[in-house]
Protein backbone atom coordinates (compact mmCIF):
# COMPACT_ATOMS: atom_id res chain seq x y z
CA UNK A 1 0.00 0.00 0.00
CA UNK A 2 1.45 3.84 -1.31
CA UNK A 3 1.95 6.35 1.47
CA UNK A 4 -0.61 8.84 1.58
CA UNK A 5 1.01 12.11 -0.38
CA UNK A 6 2.10 14.97 1.81
CA UNK A 7 1.39 18.75 0.81
CA UNK A 8 3.64 19.84 3.85
CA UNK A 9 6.58 18.46 5.73
CA UNK A 10 8.70 19.35 8.28
CA UNK A 11 11.97 17.88 9.63
CA UNK A 12 13.64 18.75 12.89
CA UNK A 13 12.67 22.08 12.04
CA UNK A 14 14.16 24.92 14.74
CA UNK A 15 13.54 28.62 15.41
CA UNK A 16 15.50 30.24 17.79
CA UNK A 17 15.81 34.12 18.77
CA UNK A 18 18.44 34.89 21.01
CA UNK A 19 18.55 32.06 24.04
CA UNK A 20 15.11 31.41 23.14
CA UNK A 21 13.90 28.41 21.17
CA UNK A 22 10.52 29.30 19.46
CA UNK A 23 10.03 26.29 17.63
CA UNK A 24 12.15 22.95 18.80
CA UNK A 25 12.34 19.64 16.87
CA UNK A 26 8.87 19.99 15.17
CA UNK A 27 8.45 17.11 12.82
CA UNK A 28 5.02 17.20 11.23
CA UNK A 29 3.28 15.71 8.35
CA UNK A 30 0.01 17.24 6.57
CA UNK A 31 -1.98 14.64 4.59
CA UNK A 32 -2.92 15.74 1.26
CA UNK A 33 -6.56 16.83 0.90
CA UNK A 34 -6.61 17.50 4.88
CA UNK A 35 -8.15 20.54 6.89
CA UNK A 36 -5.57 20.42 9.31
CA UNK A 37 -5.90 22.21 12.39
CA UNK A 38 -2.47 23.68 14.06
CA UNK A 39 -3.49 24.40 17.91
CA UNK A 40 -1.55 25.45 20.73
CA UNK A 41 -1.90 28.20 23.74
CA UNK A 42 -0.49 31.57 23.43
CA UNK A 43 3.39 31.84 23.14
CA UNK A 44 3.24 27.97 22.14
CA UNK A 45 5.16 28.62 18.92
CA UNK A 46 2.50 28.76 16.33
CA UNK A 47 2.83 31.99 14.60
CA UNK A 48 6.87 31.70 14.31
CA UNK A 49 5.76 28.11 12.92
CA UNK A 50 3.65 29.50 9.86
CA UNK A 51 6.34 32.08 9.12
CA UNK A 52 8.71 29.37 8.76
CA UNK A 53 6.17 26.82 6.36
CA UNK A 54 5.24 30.09 4.09
CA UNK A 55 8.97 31.31 3.70
CA UNK A 56 8.90 34.62 5.96
CA UNK A 57 11.35 33.45 8.01
CA UNK A 58 14.01 30.92 7.78
CA UNK A 59 14.51 28.33 10.59
CA UNK A 60 17.71 28.13 12.70
CA UNK A 61 17.67 24.34 11.37
CA UNK A 62 15.75 21.87 10.10
CA UNK A 63 13.92 21.62 6.87
CA UNK A 64 10.89 22.06 5.28
CA UNK A 65 9.20 21.04 1.94
CA UNK A 66 6.20 22.45 0.37
CA UNK A 67 3.94 20.01 -2.18
CA UNK A 68 7.18 18.11 -2.21
CA UNK A 69 9.41 21.30 -2.94
CA UNK A 70 12.06 22.17 -0.14
CA UNK A 71 10.42 25.73 0.57
CA UNK A 72 14.21 27.21 0.81
CA UNK A 73 15.55 25.63 -2.46
CA UNK A 74 12.34 26.37 -4.32
CA UNK A 75 10.86 29.49 -3.14
CA UNK A 76 9.32 30.60 -6.31
CA UNK A 77 7.89 27.77 -7.30
CA UNK A 78 6.43 26.35 -4.13
CA UNK A 79 4.89 30.11 -3.72
CA UNK A 80 2.73 29.75 -6.87
CA UNK A 81 1.02 26.76 -5.56
CA UNK A 82 0.17 28.41 -2.18
CA UNK A 83 -2.23 31.27 -0.71
CA UNK A 84 -1.74 32.95 2.51
CA UNK A 85 -4.35 34.77 5.06
CA UNK A 86 -1.96 35.83 7.80
CA UNK A 87 -3.66 36.76 11.32
CA UNK A 88 -2.32 40.38 11.01
CA UNK A 89 -3.78 41.54 7.37
CA UNK A 90 -2.03 43.57 5.86
CA UNK A 91 -3.71 45.30 2.71
CA UNK A 92 -3.20 48.32 0.39
CA UNK A 93 -6.06 50.34 1.98
CA UNK A 94 -6.06 53.21 -0.76
CA UNK A 95 -7.18 50.58 -3.34
CA UNK A 96 -10.36 49.22 -3.40
CA UNK A 97 -11.15 45.33 -3.35
CA UNK A 98 -11.02 44.98 -7.31
CA UNK A 99 -8.17 46.59 -7.84
CA UNK A 100 -6.36 44.83 -4.82
CA UNK A 101 -7.42 41.61 -6.88
CA UNK A 102 -6.08 42.69 -10.27
CA UNK A 103 -2.85 43.64 -8.43
CA UNK A 104 -2.22 40.16 -6.44
CA UNK A 105 -3.65 38.35 -9.69
CA UNK A 106 -0.81 40.47 -11.46
CA UNK A 107 1.92 39.25 -8.79
CA UNK A 108 0.94 35.43 -9.48
CA UNK A 109 1.26 36.52 -13.49
CA UNK A 110 -2.29 35.59 -14.28
CA UNK A 111 -3.45 36.72 -17.75
CA UNK A 112 -6.04 40.01 -17.48
CA UNK A 113 -9.02 38.50 -18.88
CA UNK A 114 -8.46 35.89 -16.02
CA UNK A 115 -7.82 38.32 -13.46
CA UNK A 116 -11.07 40.19 -14.20
CA UNK A 117 -13.30 36.83 -14.60
CA UNK A 118 -11.56 35.15 -11.34
CA UNK A 119 -12.19 39.03 -9.58
CA UNK A 120 -15.30 39.25 -10.26
CA UNK A 121 -16.40 36.12 -9.39
CA UNK A 122 -14.64 35.67 -5.80
CA UNK A 123 -16.02 39.11 -4.61
CA UNK A 124 -19.95 38.32 -5.65
CA UNK A 125 -18.98 35.07 -3.32
CA UNK A 126 -17.50 37.15 -0.85
CA UNK A 127 -20.51 39.40 -0.82
CA UNK A 128 -18.10 42.31 -1.83
CA UNK A 129 -19.32 43.16 -5.58
CA UNK A 130 -21.85 45.84 -4.92
CA UNK A 131 -18.96 47.32 -2.94
CA UNK A 132 -16.15 47.44 -5.06
CA UNK A 133 -16.02 51.45 -5.03
CA UNK A 134 -14.81 51.34 -1.95
CA UNK A 135 -12.00 51.57 -0.64
CA UNK A 136 -10.82 49.19 1.42
CA UNK A 137 -9.42 51.62 4.11
CA UNK A 138 -13.28 51.78 4.26
CA UNK A 139 -14.01 48.17 5.13
CA UNK A 140 -15.01 46.59 8.27
CA UNK A 141 -12.94 44.07 9.58
CA UNK A 142 -14.91 41.33 8.54
CA UNK A 143 -14.91 42.81 4.74
CA UNK A 144 -11.14 42.43 4.99
CA UNK A 145 -11.34 39.13 6.11
CA UNK A 146 -13.31 37.91 2.46
CA UNK A 147 -11.01 39.77 0.67
CA UNK A 148 -7.77 38.55 2.19
CA UNK A 149 -9.20 34.94 1.38
CA UNK A 150 -10.04 35.93 -1.87
CA UNK A 151 -6.74 37.22 -2.58
CA UNK A 152 -5.02 33.91 -1.25
CA UNK A 153 -7.41 32.04 -3.83
CA UNK A 154 -7.11 33.90 -6.63
CA UNK A 155 -4.34 31.99 -8.45
CA UNK A 156 -5.95 28.82 -7.48
CA UNK A 157 -3.65 27.25 -4.87
CA UNK A 158 -3.21 23.46 -3.71
CA UNK A 159 -1.96 24.33 -0.13
CA UNK A 160 -3.69 27.40 1.94
CA UNK A 161 -2.42 28.92 4.98
CA UNK A 162 -5.20 30.15 7.23
CA UNK A 163 -4.01 31.83 10.88
CA UNK A 164 -6.96 33.26 13.00
CA UNK A 165 -9.56 33.27 9.81
CA UNK A 166 -12.42 33.58 11.96
CA UNK A 167 -11.32 36.13 14.23
CA UNK A 168 -14.01 39.00 14.55
CA UNK A 169 -16.26 38.24 12.37
CA UNK A 170 -19.83 38.39 11.88
CA UNK A 171 -22.15 34.79 12.09
CA UNK A 172 -22.95 35.63 8.48
CA UNK A 173 -19.34 36.34 7.68
CA UNK A 174 -18.25 33.19 9.02
CA UNK A 175 -20.46 31.12 7.34
CA UNK A 176 -19.54 32.11 4.15
CA UNK A 177 -15.86 31.05 5.02
CA UNK A 178 -16.52 27.60 6.79
CA UNK A 179 -18.57 26.57 3.06
CA UNK A 180 -16.06 27.93 0.79
CA UNK A 181 -13.22 26.37 2.73
CA UNK A 182 -15.35 22.70 2.45
CA UNK A 183 -15.65 23.27 -0.89
CA UNK A 184 -12.09 23.93 -1.47
CA UNK A 185 -11.57 20.69 0.60
CA UNK A 186 -14.11 18.70 -1.98
CA UNK A 187 -11.38 19.57 -4.33
CA UNK A 188 -8.83 18.19 -2.68
CA UNK A 189 -7.05 21.66 -1.65
CA UNK A 190 -5.37 21.55 1.63
CA UNK A 191 -6.25 23.84 4.46
CA UNK A 192 -3.64 24.59 7.37
CA UNK A 193 -5.59 26.26 9.65
CA UNK A 194 -4.89 28.04 13.20
CA UNK A 195 -7.59 29.26 15.64
CA UNK A 196 -8.40 29.61 18.92
CA UNK A 197 -12.49 29.30 18.46
CA UNK A 198 -12.11 25.56 19.42
CA UNK A 199 -15.31 24.89 17.94
CA UNK A 200 -14.82 25.83 14.58
CA UNK A 201 -11.71 23.40 14.57
CA UNK A 202 -13.78 20.21 15.68
CA UNK A 203 -16.44 21.40 13.11
CA UNK A 204 -14.29 21.89 10.31
CA UNK A 205 -11.30 19.87 11.20
CA UNK A 206 -10.50 16.53 10.00
CA UNK A 207 -6.49 16.47 11.05
CA UNK A 208 -5.13 17.95 14.52
CA UNK A 209 -1.60 18.62 15.85
CA UNK A 210 -0.93 20.49 19.17
CA UNK A 211 1.94 22.21 20.30
CA UNK A 212 3.34 23.45 23.58
CA UNK A 213 5.75 25.21 24.64
CA UNK A 214 7.59 25.21 20.78
CA UNK A 215 7.33 21.37 20.75
CA UNK A 216 4.58 19.16 18.67
CA UNK A 217 2.75 17.51 21.64
CA UNK A 218 0.21 14.72 19.49
CA UNK A 219 -1.09 14.38 15.90
CA UNK A 220 -2.85 12.85 13.86
CA UNK A 221 -6.47 12.26 12.24
CA UNK A 222 -8.99 14.61 15.10
CA UNK A 223 -11.48 11.41 15.91
CA UNK A 224 -8.20 9.10 16.61
CA UNK A 225 -6.92 12.06 18.75
CA UNK A 226 -10.23 12.56 20.60
CA UNK A 227 -10.91 8.84 21.23
CA UNK A 228 -7.37 8.76 22.85
CA UNK A 229 -7.71 11.70 25.06
CA UNK A 230 -11.08 11.28 26.60
CA UNK A 231 -9.39 9.72 29.43
CA UNK A 232 -12.50 8.91 32.16
CA UNK A 233 -14.55 10.07 29.40
CA UNK A 234 -16.67 7.21 27.16
CA UNK A 235 -15.23 7.41 23.32
CA UNK A 236 -16.70 9.37 21.51
CA UNK A 237 -17.84 12.00 23.73
CA UNK A 238 -15.21 13.91 24.53
CA UNK A 239 -14.78 17.59 23.08
CA UNK A 240 -11.92 18.61 21.42
CA UNK A 241 -12.02 21.84 24.19
CA UNK A 242 -11.86 18.90 26.47
CA UNK A 243 -9.00 16.90 24.83
CA UNK A 244 -6.96 20.06 24.00
CA UNK A 245 -7.19 21.68 28.16
CA UNK A 246 -5.82 17.85 29.11
CA UNK A 247 -3.15 17.90 26.46
CA UNK A 248 -1.75 21.34 27.13
CA UNK A 249 -2.27 20.34 31.40
CA UNK A 250 -4.44 23.67 31.89
CA UNK A 251 -5.89 23.85 35.25
CA UNK A 252 -9.17 24.63 36.85
CA UNK A 253 -9.07 28.50 37.93
CA UNK A 254 -10.33 28.58 41.21
CA UNK A 255 -8.92 31.97 42.19
CA UNK A 256 -11.00 34.84 42.55
CA UNK A 257 -11.04 38.77 42.96
CA UNK A 258 -10.54 40.17 46.05
CA UNK A 259 -13.83 42.48 45.66
CA UNK A 260 -16.12 39.55 44.44
CA UNK A 261 -14.94 37.29 46.98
Amino acid sequence: MSAIPLSIETRQLCRRFGDFEAVRGLNLQVPQGSFFGFLGPNGAGKSTTIKMLTGLLQPSSGEVYLLGHNIWQAPIEVKRQIGVVPEKLHLFERLTGGEYLEFVGAMYGLSEDLIQARSEELLELMELSQRNDRLIADYSHGMRKKLALAAALIHNPRLLFLDEPFEGVDAVSGRILRELLQDLIARQVTIFLTSHILDIVEKLCDHLAIIHQGQLITAGPLQEMLDRLTGETPAGTASLEEAFIQIVGGQKNTRQLSWMQ
